[in-house]
């Protein structure tokens, strides 16, 4: 593939060594801090992008989204905190028929733990004793808190689990209600990011967790993801790419 990265950053950099690794050719690098060799994509300088791979500020994008469209470039894209602008979003992507895959977090290995947890919040419903609550941890120049991953966490727990209604991500200065499923926070150093999920009951504790050795796990999974949607139209989940995969792997 012939791919235009879009954000240029950290993450961006990490894309770049992933798509290489992987046989594909980055052909335009676009950094609105002036960070690449273009402030934004264009017919201009797409180079013969087939897909873009963007991870930039929300703020960004709406305006890269009726880009691609207009260029009709499928794109991936890991920026978090638009939600807001989905539907807006959504709209141009199906009337441009492009491919396009949003999502706050797209190491394979994190959905495997959304999946355990999903499966251990519906299990304990039936044993009322425990209790399901969670954290995170991440590096100190992490602008987002709860992480993105947290509260997709946070949401496959309230799915599955009858006695949790609603989430709790501040700090809590007296006992939580029954329904509130805790969710906390920790900032500091440079962790990639460390979600855990515990199972409480009186008698023992179960810990299911997911630990990010580095940025290279969420950048392979862009790249595939990219690989994935390159071949189709419409406006997708990371699940539904996440889902594919898995299926594919005799997962159901």
């Amino acid at each position: 593939m012939k791919v235009a990265i879009v954000g240029y950053g950290k993450m961006g950099r990490e894309v770049e060594a992933a798509l290489l690794k992987r046989g594909h050719s980055v052909v335009v690098r676009v950094d609105a801090s002036g960070q690449a060799e273009a402030e934004s994509l264009s017919e201009k300088n797409r180079n013969g992008a087939e897909v873009a791979i963007e991870f930039s500020v929300a703020a960004a994008v709406k305006a890269n989204a009726a880009i691609y469209t207009r260029l009709k470039i499928p794109a991936v894209v890991g920026t978090t905190g638009w939600d807001s602008e989905k539907d807006a979003v959504r709209s141009m992507v199906e009337n441009a028929s492009i491919g396009y895959i949003a999502g706050s977090n797209f190491s394979i290995g994190a959905h495997l733990f959304f999946a355990l947890v999903e499966k251990a919040a519906a299990l304990i419903n039936s044993v009322p004793d425990y209790d399901i609550f969670g954290y995170e941890i991440h590096h100190n120049q992490k602008k987002d808190s709860p992480s993105g991953t947290a509260l997709t966490m946070a949401e496959k727990i309230l799915s599955a689990n009858h006695n949790k209604k609603r989430i709790q991500t501040e700090t809590v200065h007296s006992g939580i209600e029954q329904d509130e499923l805790h969710i906390a926070s920790l900032r500091g150093g440079s962790v990639p990011g460390i979600h855990t999920v515990l199972l409480d009951s009186p008698a023992d504790t179960i810990e299911i967790r997911h630990s990010a050795r580095s940025r290279g796990g969420f950048a392979l999974g862009a790249v595939m993801a990219a690989e994935w949607v390159v071949k189709r139209t419409g406006f997708f989940s990371v699940g539904d790419f996440i889902g594919d995969i898995l299926r594919q792997g005799g997962g159901t």
